[in-house]
């Protein structure tokens, strides 16, 4: 069992309440829910809230702290929301926020436009694309799939890269 399981999880500011199976967190930003797997119990305490597992399988062992770690997030992200910035390197590389979806310009043969998930801000300033939103796995996810559009490449680091990542080069040909 994890070790963080173990501990109660601070709940701050936020509410929680488990029922019929799901977990909702409510905090002043956002509301948050999520289904509670079967072999999980989910107890709400005045010191905190505890991740138990209801058996001794495998499964469940290994759920505890992934679920610890889901209501963590899920306490950190209504107060305070997750942010992951995208930075398009490339000459004539170009993206616009649509309504609903992001269009991504970046030298294929048509533009590509991506729907927006309902719970993710976003904002586009020159070649930066800023996403924000409470649910920290749909912002990551978001931010992979705008990612996989056009992958940094190692020869002249050209693509969509996340702000912190480096790119490692390669050295590409010699002139003999």
């Amino acid at each position: 069992m994890s070790r963080l399981a173990k501990r109660p999880i601070a709940v701050g500011k936020s509410t929680v309440a488990v029922a019929g199976g799901v977990l909702s967190v409510k905090g002043t930003k956002a509301t948050l829910t999520r289904r509670v797997h079967p072999s999980i119990s989910i107890t709400v305490a005045p010191e905190g809230v505890m991740v138990e597992a209801k058996d001794r399988s495998r499964l469940a062992k290994a759920l505890t702290g992934t679920f610890a770690s889901h209501v963590r997030n899920m306490v950190q992200g209504v107060e305070t929301p997750y942010v992951k910035r995208l930075i398009l390197d490339g000459v004539g590389y170009r993206v616009e926020a649509r309504e609903r979806e992001l269009v991504l310009t970046v030298g294929l043969s048509h533009p590509v436009a991506l729907p927006i998930p309902e719970d993710v801000a976003t904002k586009v300033e020159k070649n930066i694309i800023t996403l924000e939103g409470p649910d920290k796995e749909a912002v990551g996810q978001f931010a992979a799939v705008v990612r996989r559009v056009k992958p940094p490449e190692p020869y002249l680091g050209k693509g969509i890269r996340y702000e912190s990542e480096v790119i490692r080069r390669k050295q590409g040909k010699k002139a003999s």
